[in-house]
């Protein structure tokens, strides 16, 4: 009978008949921590306790990396019987709601790319950035640049009383400033946009060459984004990835 059970709830029959003869609770929960040296490692259960176990606890060879969800039967702090949890089977003749369907990350706005790149990516250049976070920050650089200058000749100007008096430039010290804090960021994101298309951050120094500067400031720039995490990160948000784009599965042996 507890095998004609096992099999109308999708289980394997040895399964059912550890959790129902050996003792223990069947319980389900996610692999914190497995030490292969020294041969022991702990699983979260959903009832908030932390229960130890071994490999030899284990019912089937399955990979013990952290928050792996599996199904165990507690016995005082141990776990025994640890098996794959199975995710639960959807009735085909259902269809996924909208909420449900994957959707790429939304990407921010132009003046949030510019904030950010200023702020907490001032000195990222471990990371990527889209073509958009690229535009937008030069953009809002040269936008902030000419409204500072704009503001410093009217500060000059009315310094010196708009006539013949004495000349000044104090009113440019807020665009210097800006000119110095915005130097370490600017390069950060051509390094970051660099990673994006798959190439070192090393090439940023052809953008500070007298011949080649312009050339491959604009090259970096336009060049599309790698639809597929590389080696410097998953693929920024924001970025659509067609299915043409996408890389093809690969085939199982």
């Amino acid at each position: 009978m507890h095998v004609l059970r096992a099999y109308c709830n999708h289980e394997q029959p040895w399964i059912v008949w550890n959790r129902e003869f050996f003792g223990g609770k069947a319980m389900r929960g996610t692999v914190f921590h497995y030490d292969e040296d020294q041969d022991y490692g702990y699983i979260n259960g959903v009832d908030g306790k932390r229960y130890i176990f071994a490999r030899a606890d284990l019912s089937q060879d399955i990979a013990l990396l952290r928050g792996t969800v599996v199904e165990f039967r507690a016995d005082d702090g141990t776990a025994h019987d640890i098996v794959a949890a199975t995710a639960p089977r959807r009735d085909p003749s259902q269809r996924p709601t909208r909420s449900a369907e994957r959707r790429p990350a939304p990407s921010m706005g132009l003046w949030a790319y510019f904030l950010r790149a200023l702020g907490d990516d001032y000195r990222n250049f471990t990371g990527r950035a889209c073509r958009k976070e690229f535009w937008a920050f030069y953009l809002w650089l040269y936008i902030v640049l000419v409204a500072l200058f704009g503001f410093g000749i009217l500060l000059n100007l009315a310094i010196s009383g708009f006539d013949d008096g004495p000349r000044t430039s104090i009113g440019y010290v807020p665009a210097l400033l800006f000119v110095l804090v915005a130097i370490l960021p600017s390069i950060a994101v051509v390094v970051r946009r660099l990673h994006d298309i798959g190439l070192t951050g090393w090439l940023v120094l052809l953008c500070y060459t007298p011949a080649l500067g312009a050339v491959a400031f604009l090259i970096f720039g336009l060049l599309p984004s790698q639809f597929e995490e590389n080696q410097w990160g998953p693929v920024p948000a924001g970025v659509r990835v067609s299915p043409k784009s996408s890389p093809a599965p690969r085939p199982t042996v």
